[in-house]
C-alpha cells in the first residue's frame, strides 16, 4: 500500500509542477514549486483523508473520507487570493489563482487513485493555458503603458477623448504636473488595452495629430 501512496504523491507533484512551468514560463505570480506544493500536499491531505485512520477506528466507528480532503478547497482558495492583484483599477492574478485552485484539484484526484482524471485535467489546463495564449497573442488585445506629457490640462484630455473614439480603450490612467520657473507641464500614464496588429506604428501616428504632445514611454 505504502508503495500506491508514493505514487500517487510523485504523480500529484509531477502534474502540479507542470501547469506551475507554464506559469513560471509566462512570469506570473505562483510558479513551479508553488503549483508542486500544492499539487503536492492536496494529495498527502487526500491520502490522510482516506487512509489516515484506519488502525484507530474500526468496528461501528466510521469516518467520512472527505472530511479532510474538503478543506483543501478552501486553503487553496487562501493561496490563489495571495496572487490577485488590484493596481491602478486592473485586476491581476485570477488566472494564476484558479490554475492554484485546479491543481489542488488535481492532487486530491491522485491521492484518490484517480490517475486518469487527474492526467486529462492536467493535459485539459494546459491546452487552456497554452491554446488561449497563442491565440491571444495571434488576434487578441494587449494592456500596454503610453506615458506622454502636454502644455496644458486641455491637451491632456483631448488625447484622452480622441484615443476612445479610436477603438482603443482607455482602462486607467494618472496625470502629474511638474511645475518649473517658466512654465508647468503636465504628464499622464495611461493604461490602454489595444489590437495587437501593429499597435506602436497606430499609436505614434495618432499622437502626432495633436500639436505640443511629447511620447516619453511606450510599453
Amino acid at each position: 500500500m505504502n508503495e500506491a501512496f508514493i505514487i500517487r504523491i510523485l504523480l500529484a507533484a509531477l502534474l502540479g509542477g507542470a501547469i506551475g512551468i507554464e506559469r513560471e514560463y509566462r512570469a506570473k505570480e505562483a510558479g513551479f514549486r508553488t503549483h508542486f506544493l500544492v499539487g503536492l500536499g492536496a494529495a498527502i491531505f487526500m491520502i490522510l483523508s482516506k487512509y489516515g485512520y484506519e488502525d484507530v477506528v474500526g468496528g461501528v466507528v466510521r469516518l467520512d473520507p472527505s472530511r479532510i480532503a474538503s478543506q483543501v478547497v478552501s486553503g487553496s482558495g487562501f493561496i490563489g487570493a495571495g496572487c490577485i492583484i488590484f493596481q491602478r483599477h486592473v485586476v491581476r492574478g485570477l488566472t494564476t489563482a484558479a490554475g492554484l485552485w485546479v491543481t489542488s484539484a488535481i492532487g486530491l484526484a491522485c491521492g484518490s487513485g484517480l490517475y486518469l482524471l487527474a492526467t486529462v485535467s492536467t493535459v485539459l489546463v494546459l491546452l487552456c493555458l497554452e491554446g488561449v495564449s497563442i491565440l491571444h497573442n495571434r488576434f487578441g488585445a494587449k494592456q500596454i503603458s503610453l506615458t506622454f506629457s502636454a502644455p496644458t490640462r486641455e491637451g491632456i484630455r483631448e488625447v484622452l477623448d480622441s484615443i476612445g473614439r479610436e477603438h482603443t480603450e482607455v482602462l486607467a490612467y494618472e496625470m502629474k504636473t511638474h511645475r518649473s520657473q517658466d512654465a508647468e507641464t503636465y504628464t499622464a500614464t495611461v493604461r490602454l488595452k489595444v489590437k495587437r496588429n501593429h499597435y506602436q506604428s497606430r499609436i505614434m501616428s495618432f499622437m502626432t495629430e495633436f500639436d505640443g504632445i511629447t511620447i516619453d514611454n511606450l510599453e
